[in-house]
């Protein structure tokens, strides 16, 4: 499905609680046709009478199946009515838009996954194709940050990736509790104990604006090339095909030239990074 214009038809078909803020959604287009993203691409989501929200698919993509997954976050009143809708629900979809990851660029290669609270949402679509094909690609490694424990999303699916071949999970928290028995301490602390080939890593990182300065000298600090980090700058992103302006840093358009990028092309764009 591509259609940038006109919102088509979706039916809300499963919906799960994660934290006080976010919830997990499967939609299905009416017409029982594939969404055909890939990972890394957002969607329009309209709720009727309400107007419209852009919002990571979380799924990977599956030429298959006519459902796909979000994650929402509480933010503003189309995303407080899309929370309180129920299955059986109708609402539309728009897109997908945006580049995605190019997964080709990272067969082949070890990959570490860098996700920033919400940022796990499009990181998951990635993670999950990735494991689809996993002869594909060396080891993998992902690093996973939150302000407290109750933040955490998908924690079924995290326990899930661990238990796979050659695939190491971290977790940490900014504050922990009487409960938490992980690791506490910014993102960043999780970098140094990996055990990396800077040569053949590729690292992407999906998270709050604040964090990407800080990983990515961490990252760059083991030696991993700048033309192998990539990130995900999802942030003012409106109206998806580059009409009105919202999401511009000089030319670049992050709703049509992102929201992926590599980091050594971008990184002397002001206000990037």
């Amino acid at each position: 499905m591509k259609t940038f214009y006109k919102p088509e038809s979706a039916t809300i078909k499963r919906t799960v609680p994660q934290t006080a803020l976010e919830t997990f959604f499967e939609v299905e287009l009416d017409e029982r046709k594939t969404l055909g993203h890939k990972p890394g691409q957002f969607v329009e989501v309209s709720v009727f009478g309400m107007g419209e929200a852009p919002i990571s698919v979380s799924s990977a993509p599956a030429p298959d199946k006519s459902s796909f997954e979000l994650c929402v976050r509480k933010v503003g009143n189309v995303t407080n009515a899309l929370l309180n809708m129920q299955p059986g629900d109708k609402i539309g979809v728009r897109g997908p838009f945006g580049n995605g990851f190019d997964v080709e660029n990272f067969k082949g290669k070890d990959l570490v996954f860098v996700a920033g609270g919400i940022g796990i949402v499009p990181l998951r679509s990635l993670i999950l194709e990735v494991l689809n094909h996993r002869q594909d690609y060396g080891q993998i490694k992902i690093l996973y940050g939150c302000k407290t424990p109750k933040d955490f999303l998908f924690k079924d699916a995290i326990k899930s990736w661990e238990c796979q071949d050659s695939v190491e999970c971290r977790v940490t928290v900014d504050l922990g509790d009487e409960k938490w028995n992980g690791n506490v301490g910014v993102i960043t602390t999780l970098i140094p104990p990996l055990e990396i080939d800077p040569q053949k890593t590729a690292a992407i990182i999906v998270g709050p604006p604040v964090m990407y300065r800080f990983v990515i000298l961490e990252l760059k600090s083991r030696r991993i090339p700048e033309e192998n980090i990539y990130v995900s700058l999802e942030r003012r992103m409106k109206c998806g095909v580059g009409k009105c302006g919202h999401c511009q840093m000089n030319s670049l358009y992050v709703c049509q030239d992102g929201p992926v990028f590599n980091y050594a092309k971008i990184k002397k764009v002001p206000d990037a990074i």
